[in-house]
């Protein structure tokens, strides 16, 4: 159910971005999705792949700073109300969502977002018992590759 992810930390000046995505990219590893955040001095790259104990290896290698954490990935009925119908069950379980981000691709008629919780564990119970589907990293890896 939980998937890896890739925060990676940047100085914020021009050129660092590029740092992370070349060497990835070098490595023929492909970014699934990914996030950036930012304050004035430094910014926070988070990724998806498939690989990603090759990905850490390669930016560790390129000098780069970062952390793996686990997010889970949920679907998303892509609808207006979408949204708030997931936020409203986590909402009655009082989780609180550290930040999300969705991916490109849809699945049917559903989006996938990626959530971040301060209690993963607690959201995937109620989450599934409430009837929202949580993707684990397999199945989200296959929605992409097809």
């Amino acid at each position: 159910m939980k998937t890896k992810q890739i925060s990676v930390f940047l100085e914020n000046r021009p050129g660092q971005l590029s740092i992370p995505c070349r060497a990835l990219a070098e490595a023929g590893i492909n970014i699934l999705t990914l996030s950036l955040a930012d304050t004035q001095q430094f910014g926070i790259l988070r990724l998806i792949v498939k690989d990603w104990q090759k990905a850490v290896q390669v930016l560790k290698d390129a000098g780069c700073v970062l952390n793996v954490t686990d997010v889970i990935a949920i679907e998303v009925p892509d609808r207006p109300g979408g949204m708030a119908t997931i936020l409203e069950v986590l909402e009655r379980a009082q989780l609180n969502i550290e930040y999300m981000y969705a991916f490109t691709f849809r699945r049917g008629d559903k989006a996938v977002v990626v959530f971040r919780f301060d209690e993963l564990d607690k959201a995937i119970e109620v989450l599934q018992t409430n009837g929202i589907n949580v993707v684990g990293s397999v199945e989200l890896y296959d929605m992409y590759e097809n």
